[in-house]
């Protein structure tokens, strides 16, 4: 069977379109979205500088600055000018120009830290991907298969979230009016920095020459207020 586009009425009267509750269309604005220099659970920003966003435990963050307050009594005239560092500590390097005197453990874990920071920010990353529900085994030998089972639907995925609930939602482009949506628990994945997520919506990809999105996808990490960008897809057709 083909899929068919349907007027919004139509989709209306059948249930599909359905009105955003009021909470979930003041989240939708984004309006206290947290930005993207935001820590996971359980990390918080180094600040070995003002602008320092690196992610880390509280405790390495408490370390640096007890480092930083103690920076002076490390310091030396040498061979690498007036911070020289005394034995036996080392620059930390944690940034450019970083010259803060600290132990060599120290120095390796601020490098550590920066190879891991991104995979420890909530960047709420989105994507869609396509399946298609194969036939039923019926445990004889046979199986069973519907008309609809050739037709793509819709898989939201993600990665670099909270490990805990993300609403995912689809809506309309033209007005903003919610048509999908669900609550998906995050877990940790071979490969997907922080919580991901693979979740099968159920409902069709619409998209063909010439029909261009008409709706988006987005997530919403409910424990940082961190929503994802929003990934255009085409809704609204029907097997007939």
């Amino acid at each position: 069977m083909k899929r068919t586009s349907l007027g919004l009425a139509v989709l209306a009267i059948a249930g599909l379109t359905v009105t955003a509750p009021a909470a979930a269309s003041a989240a939708v604005s984004g309006s206290a979205d947290p930005g993207p220099e935001t820590c996971r659970q359980g990390y918080v920003w180094r600040v070995a500088k003002p602008s320092d966003l690196v992610c880390v435990t509280p405790a390495t963050r408490t370390q640096v600055a007890a480092d930083n307050a103690a920076r002076h009594g490390r310091w030396t005239t040498g061979a690498y000018g007036p911070h020289t560092c005394v034995v036996p500590y080392v620059w930390r390097n944690a940034y450019d120009g970083d010259d803060v005197c600290v132990t060599a453990r120290q120095r390796d874990l601020a490098a550590a830290d920066n190879g891991q920071s991104s995979a420890r920010k909530v960047l709420a990353k989105l994507w869609i991907t396509k399946y298609t529900i194969g036939p039923k085994d019926n445990g004889d030998g046979t199986a069973t298969t519907t008309s609809t089972d050739s037709i793509a639907r819709l898989k939201l995925n993600g990665s670099h979230y909270n490990f805990g609930t993300v609403k995912l939602a689809i809506r309309w482009s033209h007005n903003d009016a919610l048509y999908w949506h669900a609550g998906v628990t995050t877990k940790q994945a071979s490969g997907y920095p922080g919580g991901a997520f693979g979740y099968l919506t159920g409902k069709f990809d619409c998209s063909a020459k010439g029909k261009p999105a008409n709706a988006y996808a987005y997530a919403y990490d409910t424990m940082s207020g961190r929503f994802s960008a929003r990934v255009p897809v085409r809704i609204g057709c029907a097997v007939l």
